[in-house]
């Protein structure tokens, strides 16, 4: 599978695991908030399963609907500027790289929405709340994820943009359960310098990666470029 891939799962699911490390301070807070304290009866491994399992379906959801819309904008583009498309990702993982996420504009209504969700879910079983803030978590504000959604768009059909988004939630898993289940422990260890830093480094060495694999776009010997996009 070519990681340079616009539509590759396997370049969504690198994405997923550096943008993990950023997940783990933005959406580990609200995870974290789902498990049971002392004295409460609810198992904390099935509320976890839970909360992932309603995340991976909330994310291939949003897949085949992107998906679905096909590859129409595609057709605007001319043959020679599509041949730069692939550039994009590489845009991207320097834009994780240097949290250029940040500086994306927020959408009101989404941020209206992760409020009343927070409150909704205090009033809930921690199990129906662990589904329903997994099930929704495709829609709280997160840059990286928009990037993914226009990658699924792009993938041309609902089971390739599936297969993107899923990837994607997939590798942000590893981190966000061991946030969830061994929180103090990556609290204590895991400081918020270090996740920086190794965000940084694997964004970094992945950008490089599929800047090697798209030098013929640049005229030295190489890959057809074209040939990273769906047919």
């Amino acid at each position: 599978m070519e990681l340079a891939a616009v539509n590759s799962p396997g370049t969504a699911f690198v994405a997923g695991l550096i943008t993990s490390l950023h997940c783990a301070g933005m959406c580990g807070p609200l995870a974290c908030a789902l498990m049971p304290v002392r004295g409460d009866r609810a198992d904390a491994a099935t509320i976890s399963t839970v909360y992932h399992v309603a995340r991976l379906a909330g994310y291939a959801a949003l897949g085949g609907l992107a998906g679905a819309v096909g590859q129409a904008p595609l057709m605007w583009i001319s043959h020679s500027a599509l041949r730069w498309l692939p550039w994009l990702l590489v845009l991207f993982f320097v834009a994780l790289a240097l949290r250029w996420d940040r500086y994306l504009p927020r959408i009101a209504a989404l941020s209206r929405f992760t409020l009343k969700l927070q409150g909704w879910m205090r009033e809930r079983p921690r199990t129906e709340a662990a589904a329903a803030l997994g099930f929704a978590t495709p829609l709280l504000p997160c840059g990286p994820l928009y990037f993914m959604v226009v990658l699924a768009v792009l993938a041309g059909s609902a089971v390739r943009g599936i297969e993107v988004l899923l990837a994607f939630g997939l590798g942000t898993v590893p981190l966000l359960w061991l946030a969830q289940t061994q929180f103090h422990w990556v609290r204590q260890k895991l400081s918020p310098l270090w996740l920086g830093r190794v965000r940084i480094g694997l964004a970094l060495i992945t950008a490089a990666a599929i800047s090697w694999r798209l030098r013929g776009t640049l005229g030295f010997p190489g890959p057809d470029p074209t040939n990273f996009l769906c047919s």
